[in-house]
């Protein structure tokens, strides 16, 4: 028993873990968000993709077998992990950290159901009309959104063709953003 919780086996999931969440935060910081589709490169707008990056990988998981699921599970806690040491390294103490940690959880769980339902009816349109809403609410025409939301639909088929078990195993991919396959002419 004290093998599994402090030897290998506790070490490799550490390591698949680290792995698969390295390569989230890899693809949500992506250049091409903030450099070319003016993305508000801020905390809020490192959120905002870490979120959908998150919401790709959850979306991906969520129908498979309990293992996956699992795995899911432990990924959202290490991303909401993640956002409150990023609190804390703004300078926010803490009796602050803990109201910011329930508002941006109740903004990435608002934009789970938003997303969710336009990647499941595959409605592009309506997934870059939520990404502009959340995104760039300052701007009444944010014309990127398509191109993000073509890069997030693109991004959901690269997901679902992995296999389940190479991503248990630690290897995720995602697209390059401005891919041109995820385009249309």
């Amino acid at each position: 028993m004290f093998q599994r919780l402090f030897g290998r086996h506790r070490q490799a999931n550490r390591a698949i873990t680290e792995a698969i969440y390295g390569e989230i935060v890899a693809a949500a910081r992506q250049r091409v968000f903030y450099s070319d589709w003016n993305v508000p490169d801020t905390p809020l707008g490192r959120f905002e993709m870490l979120s959908l990056h998150m919401l790709l990988f959850q979306h991906r998981m969520r129908a498979g077998q309990e293992a996956a699921r699992a795995l899911a599970q432990v990924l959202i806690d290490e991303f909401f992990l993640d956002i409150d040491h990023s609190l804390r390294e703004l300078g926010i103490g803490d009796v602050g950290v803990p109201k910011r940690m329930k508002k941006l959880a109740k903004m990435f769980y608002g934009r789970t159901a938003a997303y969710s339902d336009s990647l499941d009816r595959d409605d592009e349109a309506a997934l870059a009309a939520a990404l502009a809403r959340n995104i760039r609410p300052d701007l009444a025409d944010w014309p990127h959104a398509g191109r993000l939301a073509a890069y997030a639909m693109g991004a959901r088929r690269h997901l679902a063709a992995q296999p389940s078990a190479a991503i248990e195993a630690g290897k995720l991919s995602f697209p390059a953003a401005g891919a041109e396959e995820f385009f249309h002419a």
